[in-house]
């Protein structure tokens, strides 16, 4: 049985009770009278400092437009600004879609969900194959350009496909190397009514055709004109002689293939040259004055055209120690004693390269005759000056993604130089194995 305390002891509990309650309720009533204080920043990433709300009224705006500074006042740090135009720079020089930019780590999920509803593009990037009126992807433009000095890679930066960039192209060669005027270029049947609206506020050219312009145009090409060319050698000529004849790039490439595969090398008459598919009616007849075919061990064959020559001349061996293997050609290695499919195979790898810089990288080509490929390792010569070369952070995005010792690791290259400006660094988180990167070296500038 516990006693009972005495009366003395239980007033002073029930005194410290009264004295504890007493400063409970002072130390709540002090903390409610007191301002708030600032709670510290969190931090998501060592340097990337998330805010809670920005106080900035968001209006509708254009990412690809805006530089540092504007980053800087849409509430990023200088490192976030700097890091998202060099991912800008690193996808193209412009973002596509809205998709490709949440890709860029520097701007949080939180972060971009609060600017997507006010930025001015598409949700992704669209690939259509419709050629004829194609809308294609969102144009996206933020300053004024003169569309005669756009390449077909501005075009399709603008947001038209590749076949539409090329055939944009092509309009203005027609038109004679200019676009000349902002009517002309609204006739172009590739851009279509409601792109053409968004393009036309940005446009250097004049808004209506000259006058004098009708009548250039139809002297150059009068059909009662003939054009005047130089006198030329079919089977001298290579793609960029070709091209100087008024032929496009995929035709020059198709009269070469044909003269120095399906031929073996040239034209022995004025008939073979005629019968090259890409080669019209018109075009030859324009052409005939001003051909002077050389025939290297051909029969004598009288022509047709009395403006037209054949001559025939005695066939000299190639003289190998003074080939550059960056510049031999087919004929050439036919000529060696590869087979064609060999020397198809070596001058397909070596456009891949962008050029050998070692000669080993002939004999490497797959499936050739080895033996012959020392051989004439051994003879030649190899230049090297007009060789490619890229640091990692430099380097284009297709230029990696296509070249045969880059294109396995070009995506993480891509990812590691956003943050990573040393090829040292980039190397060293890609943990190649040391033949791989020995290979990848030979097409990197020193640093």
């Amino acid at each position: 049985m516990i006693p009972h305390l005495p009366f003395r002891i239980r007033r002073r509990q029930y005194w410290s009770i009264f004295i504890l309650a007493a400063v409970f309720l002072c130390t709540k009533v002090i903390f409610l009278l007191l301002p708030p204080q600032r709670t510290t920043p969190q931090f998501t990433h060592s340097w990337v400092k998330v805010e809670s709300k920005r106080n900035i009224k968001l209006v509708p705006f254009d990412p690809n437009s805006l530089n540092a500074k504007q980053w800087q006042e849409l509430g990023f740090s200088i490192k976030q600004s700097a890091t998202i135009l060099k991912y800008k720079e690193i996808v193209g020089g412009a973002f596509q879609s809205k998709a490709q930019l949440k890709k860029c780590y520097a701007i949080s999920n939180d972060e971009f969900e609060t600017l997507s509803p006010y930025l001015l593009l598409p949700e992704r990037k669209e690939i259509k194959s419709s050629f004829t009126n194609y809308k294609g992807n969102e144009i996206t433009i933020s300053q004024k350009f003169n569309p005669d000095k756009y390449t077909q890679r501005d075009w399709q930066k603008l947001g038209f496909s590749e076949k539409q960039a090329a055939a944009i192209l092509k309009y203005k060669n027609y038109l004679g190397g200019s676009f000349v005027s902002k009517e002309k270029l609204k006739e172009c049947f590739i851009i279509s009514d409601e792109n053409y609206a968004k393009i036309a506020p940005y446009l250097i050219l004049p808004e209506k055709t000259p006058a004098s312009f009708h009548s250039k145009f139809t002297t150059h090409f009068d059909k009662n004109k003939t054009q005047t060319y130089p006198v030329f050698d079919p089977n001298q000529l290579d793609e960029e002689g070709w091209k100087n004849l008024g032929f496009s790039e995929k035709q020059a490439e198709v009269i070469v293939h044909y003269r120095d595969r399906n031929l073996r090398g040239q034209f022995r008459s004025l008939e073979d040259l005629k019968k090259c598919f890409v080669i019209s009616e018109k075009k030859y007849n324009e052409l005939l004055p001003y051909i002077q075919l050389t025939v290297k061990d051909a029969p004598k064959e009288s022509s047709n055209s009395p403006h037209a020559t054949i001559a025939k001349t005695q066939e000299k061996p190639t003289d190998f120690s003074t080939v550059d293997l960056n510049k031999i050609n087919f004929k050439q290695l036919v000529e060696y004693g590869f087979t064609e499919k060999d020397a198809a195979m070596i001058l397909g790898f070596r456009k891949k390269l962008g050029g050998f810089v070692q000669k080993q990288q002939l004999v490497d080509t797959y499936e050739i005759d080895k033996n012959l490929g020392e051989k004439l390792m051994n003879e030649a010569q190899l230049n090297t000056e007009s060789v490619l070369k890229y640091s990692l952070t430099e380097a284009p995005e297709e230029w990696l993604k296509s070249h045969p010792y880059f294109k396995y690791s070009a995506e993480k290259i891509i990812y590691f130089r956003i943050s990573n400006p040393e090829d040292k660094k980039i190397l060293k988180f890609l943990k190649l194995k040391p033949e791989y990167e020995s290979r990848m070296k030979l097409y990197m500038k020193e640093q």
